[in-house]
């Protein structure tokens, strides 16, 4: 690991100083993914500055019944809230699906968005990877490619983001609030992460100066909603396929949709063609089979991964079946 200056911010200004002239800054929250980085020579940042005792762990409802969740939240207390809990089922499930309760107790929201790619050549240092050193390469494509992705890769990088919580978060419209001492704005989430293109190694809208305030939520089109994980295991590991799902219907018609998809991009998919195909459709299967499809056309696979292409097909048709067949959102 490389030597770094600490700083420890009292408050949201002073962490924004401390990184308005520092281009190679990074900022630590809970540290459940900077820390891993640096141990293994990924991240390599001149100055880290600790922001876990900002007062951004408040999680308050919005007129008109959003919700607004600050940066610094902690997984798990997400995951129980309440407001969380009866209004968004499909981000609590999502958290809930996500690493181990244990890291789920330290990790952030905040950080939960800017986490980095489980690539596996990625970490290995002795593998090309344009994620970690542009324009040296990419190693995963013609290599093993079980956990890459089909939707939104390039010739450059066909890693997948690893966030359960930010599928859920494109699926219900969540926005972003960033501040640096140039003022605030607002990132939708669909827009706050960078398809590869050529230049993978940019990952994010956010600017180096910029630190994640708060996720804002409008209100839910529904209370029916879910969060499907398909993995290799039980717990503990990354998404397959997985899908986020918000479904009304009214007298058998499908009145609103949302749909996101997780393991299979190297951002949290929103599903904009299926929602297209699902709005006006009957509340059928054949109708979940025609969404899937549409959103599935322009995948491309690697040899290792075709799978993945069928698997999410049968993972949306499942999800959107469970919605209609009990009506519940648990």
């Amino acid at each position: 690991m490389r030597t770094f200056s600490y700083v420890r911010a009292p408050d949201v200004e002073t962490a924004l100083r401390a990184v308005a002239d520092e281009p190679n800054a990074k900022f630590l929250g809970g540290g459940t993914n900077l820390v891993d980085l640096m141990r293994e020579n990924v991240e390599r940042p001149d100055v880290v500055v600790d922001i876990s005792r900002l007062p951004l762990t408040g999680v308050e409802e919005l007129p008109g019944g959003g919700v607004r969740i600050g940066a610094l939240v902690r997984n798990s207390a997400l995951a129980a809230h309440p407001l969380i809990r009866t209004r968004y089922p499909v981000l609590s499930q999502a958290i809930l699906c996500g690493a181990s309760a244990q890291l789920r107790n330290m990790a952030t929201v905040g950080g939960n968005l800017l986490q980095r790619t489980r690539c596996l050549y990625f970490y290995d240092g002795a593998s090309a990877c344009n994620k970690r050193e542009p324009a040296s390469g990419c190693a995963a494509i013609g290599g093993f490619t079980r956990n890459h992705g089909v939707l939104g890769v390039s010739e450059h990088c066909i890693a997948t983001h690893p966030s359960d919580l930010c599928v859920a978060l494109a699926a219900l419209d969540a926005e972003v609030e960033v501040e640096s001492t140039r003022g605030t704005r607002r990132i939708p989430l669909t827009g706050f992460h960078r398809l590869p293109g050529s230049t993978p190694h940019v990952e994010s809208a956010l600017e180096p100066d910029e630190l994640v305030t708060a996720i804002e939520l409008p209100a839910p089109i529904t209370e029916r909603s879910r969060y499907r994980k398909v993995r290799d295991r039980a717990s503990y590991a990354f998404a397959l396929v997985s899908v986020a799902a918000a479904l009304e219907t009214g007298g058998g018609t499908v009145t609103a949709a949302r749909l996101a998809l997780g393991g299979v991009a190297p951002k949290p998919w929103r599903a904009v063609e299926a929602e297209r195909v699902l709005l006006g459709a009957p509340a059928t299967e054949e109708s979940f089979r025609a969404a899937a499809d549409a959103e599935l056309a322009a995948a491309t696979a690697q040899d290792g991964n075709t799978f993945k292409i069928e698997l999410a097909r049968r993972t949306i048709v499942a999800t959107l079946r469970d919605l209609t067949s009990d009506g519940s959102a648990t």
